[in-house]
């Protein structure tokens, strides 16, 4: 019994479902709602270098290819939604990974109920909702779109400064931070559709935001090679938590969801991943390198660990590397490792569903159990 439940344990470990795209798969984020008739939901972006460009919300079902053989999970398209330019980024509503009745429209006064949410950024910063397609059977799980809402950070011009990323506040749904390369961030009120506050960040491009725990205080990164920290209380000042010794640029940063003393960074055309601890500002802890043999082009904190982390690049690798003596010595080999088939563009962890990874290579998405 005990080596059939081992062997049974193997083959779950190996779970690995693929879906094919028309086109590159550049963004990508797992849906917050745990949906009863799929197992997954996902929204991937497509980068292609011209204005026409999609998102497709990407579903799970069960088919049943033989009947000697136990049913198959397919992945399928039950939505494309026409989107301007590559999106920079995609996430879901918040609502769900906090049960509580911060989701939009609940508790904060919302205009949107219980819709289905996603977010997308490129020119703008754009909201859309989902829901059941009617004019199609139910059972095919078909959804349609509608864009909510299209908001510009720049005001006092119909041009637009590009979105380079952005971040939707946990605990309070109705706030979204947006980065771009103009050097500022804007912190959004999507209930009042307009902006609560905008700042210049950074002397250069701001490449990335995050929202650390409340709704207070983000971080960014950008080209003038700073992590800054900032509390929308007082922001007339903020604390540079790091440089990078040459000023070389940052492009991503991820806030440990679990334990918000930590960020994780990297520079551009990087092999490394920087880990960070804000109480101990301009050393890192730790330095996540030697086993990448291309650029990172991401990373991921796990949702329900906060010593876990995982990196993904150009050398078609995805590692996931235990942090838990870090403070104590370097964290030299990583305890997982997959292989694509390709460059890896782009890597989500599922929030609601943590034993699952979902990674971008080529026009393909992959979903593994780790």
């Amino acid at each position: 019994m005990a080596d059939s439940a081992a062997t049974q344990q193997q083959q779950q470990r190996k779970e690995i479902y693929t879906y094919e795209a028309p086109w590159t798969v550049f963004s990508l984020a797992w849906s917050n709602r745990i949906q009863q008739n799929s197992q997954f939901r996902l929204a991937i972006g497509s980068y292609i270098e011209k204005y026409e460009n999609s998102v497709q919300i990407l579903k799970t079902r069960y088919t049943q290819h033989h009947p000697q053989v136990e049913p198959t999970m397919d992945i399928y398209s039950a939505c494309t939604i026409e989107h301007p330019y590559p999106c920079t980024k995609i996430l879901w509503s918040p609502e769900g990974i906090k049960n509580t009745s911060s989701a939009v429209g609940g508790g904060h006064g919302g205009n949107f109920g219980s819709r289905d949410l996603l977010a997308t950024t490129g020119d703008y910063l754009r909201i859309w909702s989902v829901s059941p397609d009617d004019e199609q059977p139910a059972e095919s799980g078909m959804l349609k779109s509608k864009r909510e809402l299209m908001l510009n950070n720049n005001n006092k011009s119909d041009y637009c400064s590009p979105l380079t990323s952005f971040d939707w506040n946990e605990y309070d749904p109705s706030i979204i931070g947006t980065s771009s390369i103009d050097t500022t961030c804007t912190i959004w009120d999507i209930n009042a559709e307009q902006a609560k506050t905008q700042l210049i960040a950074h002397e250069r491009e701001v490449f990335d935001i995050a929202f650390s725990a409340g709704t207070d205080v983000f971080a960014t990164v950008g080209a003038d090679g700073s992590v800054r920290m900032f509390d929308q209380r007082n922001l007339e000042h903020s604390t540079i938590i790091y440089e990078t010794p040459n000023l070389e640029p940052l492009l991503r940063l991820e806030w440990n969801k679990q334990d918000h003393n930590y960020l994780a960074t990297f520079k551009v055309d990087s092999l490394t991943t920087t880990i960070l601890d804000i109480r101990v500002p301009s050393m890192p802890v730790t330095e996540l390198g030697g086993h990448h043999n291309g650029v990172v082009n991401a990373v991921a904190w796990a949702p329900h660990s906060s010593c876990h982390i995982c990196t993904a690049g150009d050398d078609s690798q995805a590692l996931i590397w235990d942090l838990t003596q870090m403070s104590k010595r370097s964290v030299e080999d990583p305890i997982l490792a997959y292989n694509a088939e390709a460059e890896v563009n782009n890597l989500q962890w599922s929030s609601s569903q943590p034993d699952w990874v979902s990674i971008a290579f080529a026009n393909k998405l992959q979903i593994l159990r780790v």
